[in-house]
């Protein structure tokens, strides 16, 4: 293993990430969906371009992420602004036997990301934008936003099933939603930064 992997998958550890996350970091080989140029970055616990304006997130906030998503098996999960397609991958290896939707408005990182995924049947990435959901496939257990907004997406919020999770990250905060027949259970974690979630007008 990379020694910068085994020092990232320290790093994680020590910040008491649960185990299945820091398998599925194991697993997947982040420098296979990054830039060659950028390779020999792929395990710093840092952001990096991919292209189109457009990054990887730091696997910190991946891991962040993914822990407030509660993933569990046989769900059907969407991820708005899919990009390279890596956290794609990270969410295959937790969440076993589910059906996985990336959305990811630019083509060439969408037709970039299918390519590395090929081999998955049960990943899906279609290039739309992404900030309208995908409601032909909902309700989604559990929604992952890759890019930030400048408020909660209740249209994506609609498109959970009751008891489903949001995860997105708002201007600078990363949101926890919960949906519940009455009232939604919210949760906020200021202090991250991300790119743009671009809505069409």
């Amino acid at each position: 293993m990379n020694k910068n992997k085994t020092e990232l998958l320290r790093y994680l550890r020590n910040l008491k990430f649960p185990e299945n996350i820091l398998n599925a970091f194991q697993k997947v080989k982040r420098e296979n969906f990054i830039p060659k140029n950028q390779k020999e970055l792929s395990y710093e616990d840092v952001a990096l371009p991919i292209g189109k304006g457009q990054t990887i997130s730091q696997p910190y906030t991946i891991a962040f992420m993914l822990t407030l998503l509660e993933l569990g098996d046989k769900q059907i999960i969407l991820e708005v602004g899919s990009g390279s397609g890596y956290v794609l991958a990270l969410i295959n290896e937790i969440s076993k036997n589910s059906e996985l939707y990336g959305i990811e408005r630019i083509k060439e990182l969408a037709d970039k990301s299918k390519k590395v995924l090929k081999k998955q049947k049960n990943i899906h990435i279609i290039h739309d934008d992404g900030s309208k959901g995908l409601e032909n496939k909902a309700p989604f257990d559990r929604i992952l936003v890759s890019a930030s907004a400048d408020k909660i997406p209740q249209k994506l919020v609609s498109q959970l099933k009751t008891g489903g999770v949001l995860v997105a990250p708002v201007k600078n905060s990363i949101i926890y939603i919960k949906r519940f027949a009455n009232e939604n259970k919210v949760k906020e974690f200021p202090g991250f930064i991300f790119v743009p979630l671009i809505e069409e007008s």
